[in-house]
């Protein structure tokens, strides 16, 4: 029977949990609280994945290693690359295969669509200390791949979609959100992401690079109006949040100073290409609907 490690207990890391779970295979999740979902072969750790003693302990004689796990959104920069070397100490320790979770924020503001062949260009706090924990990673000689997704919507979400979309279009209040309303996004879905995370472990050839998660694309106003056209609710009404905005609000929570950095230029889609995730992994994105029936 194989057997895998999953650092962190969100959605992706459980649906991914779960994945491994129902194919036959032992799952160990590992989460400061020590969460996860009620499985048979999935086994729940409450232990801290910084500590690279532990955490070599606990993946020792597995065959992945799998990390959805990320500190605070505003600690990343200092946060970040304690957890990376901790996970990284382990795998060379243990010689798991690494199968890393990612996001697009490395590629900094480029002309998509994206492909994961582009350069980690970013110069912003948290695309460099992404881009670093791949860069580190690919360096040092692992067994290592990076499923790379763009912003996540679905059951048990949590981007900005989810705390600040989904909500206030299923009471129909007005939604204010940190983005463009109208321009075209790349949206992933949970359930999409673990199944390429699973499809990359199990690929010889995913190995030593990085791959995108299958997305729909659509403005965020399209894909409010979606969900609310699903769940009866009234016609979405949406405005964007400002710079100001944003500003003021960072006196009264770290989160939203973080905004800044992501928010892509006025009238500047952000797009990918998952091509190579379809024709390699054999991992097509699920239809919006679908994913949306799910949050409802």
């Amino acid at each position: 029977m194989k057997f895998h490690v999953i650092v962190g207990r969100g959605a992706t890391a459980s649906k991914t949990a779960l994945l491994l779970a129902e194919d036959g295979e032992r799952v160990r999740m590992i989460s400061r609280t020590g969460g996860g979902p009620d499985h048979p072969l999935v086994e729940k750790v409450a232990a801290d994945a910084t500590d690279a003693d532990r955490l070599t302990e606990l993946a020792e004689g597995a065959d992945t290693l799998f990390t959805t796990a990320a500190p605070p959104y505003h600690a990343w920069p200092e946060q970040f690359p304690i957890l990376t070397t901790s996970l990284l100490t382990a795998v060379k320790r243990t010689g798991v295969a690494y199968v890393m979770l990612g996001n697009l924020y490395a590629y900094g503001p480029v002309d998509g669509p994206i492909t994961p062949g582009f350069p980690l260009a970013a110069t912003g706090r948290k695309g460099r200390v992404r881009a670093r924990a791949w860069e580190e990673a690919a360096a040092s000689g692992v067994k290592v791949t990076e499923v790379r997704a763009g912003q996540f919507y679905g059951a048990g979400a949590f981007s900005v979609f989810s705390l600040m979309v989904q909500g206030p279009v299923l009471e129909g209040r007005l939604a204010l959100v940190p983005q463009e309303l109208d321009v075209p996004h790349s949206y992933s879905g949970i359930g999409d992401a673990a199944r390429t995370l699973v499809a990359a472990s199990r690929n010889e050839q995913a190995y030593g690079r990085a791959w995108h998660v299958p997305t729909s694309t659509l403005s965020v106003r399209e894909l409010a109006g979606r969900l609310a056209g699903l769940a009866g609710a009234p016609e979405p009404r949406m405005e964007k949040m400002t710079e100001r905005d944003l500003t003021l609000l960072a006196f009264t929570e770290p989160f939203w100073a973080e905004m800044h950095e992501v928010i892509t230029k006025p009238g500047h889609p952000f797009v990918i290409d998952f091509s190579e995730t379809e024709k390699i992994l054999g991992v097509s994105a699920t239809s919006v609907d679908d994913v949306l029936r799910e949050v409802i």
